[in-house]
């Protein structure tokens, strides 16, 4: 199995922008079962997906392009820090936008890909079952964020 901060390493050292390998790479090493991966489109200044696992169809066409301040995604990237909800089916923070629910996971956070002070996109995973990332989880997951905002800037 692949460490997190292997992981990292492993996005930083590759030459090829391989979204959908390196979200499924952090989903195994988190244990999480769905996820996506948006870059933020510098023109339109919305977070575009580019790669998604677990998302069902009918969800993909509101989640294609998500505007920064709303939802998870665009909570982290306005925040610029990681949000995360222990049970996405029952969060009444207003975070989750209700659409998410129907993704049947509850464990999720969301981490902003922030390189040298700038935002280049996010990166969320969740779990099946309510779950609270602790702060050596949150630190590996912004790691890997950061080592993709690498590859956006690249």
């Amino acid at each position: 199995m692949v460490t997190n901060s292997d992981l990292a390493q492993k996005i930083l050292n590759s030459s090829n922008l391989e979204w959908q390998l390196w979200l499924e790479e952090t989903l195994a090493s988190f244990n999480c079962v769905t996820g996506t991966l948006h870059a933020l489109n510098s023109e339109t200044g919305l977070l575009e997906l580019k790669a998604q696992v677990g998302i069902p169809d009918f969800l993909l066409p509101k989640m294609s392009t998500i505007p920064v301040g709303k939802g998870m995604a665009g909570i982290a990237a306005e925040r610029m820090e990681a949000v995360q909800v222990c049970n996405l089916q029952t969060d009444d923070s207003g975070v989750v936008r209700p659409g998410a629910k129907d993704t049947k996971v509850e464990g999720a956070i969301t981490a902003p890909m922030i390189l040298e002070g700038k935002l280049y996109g996010t990166l969320g995973i969740a779990m099946k079952d309510p779950y609270e990332f602790n702060e050596e989880e949150i630190k590996a997951l912004m790691e890997i964020a950061a080592a993709l905002a690498t590859k956006v800037k690249a």
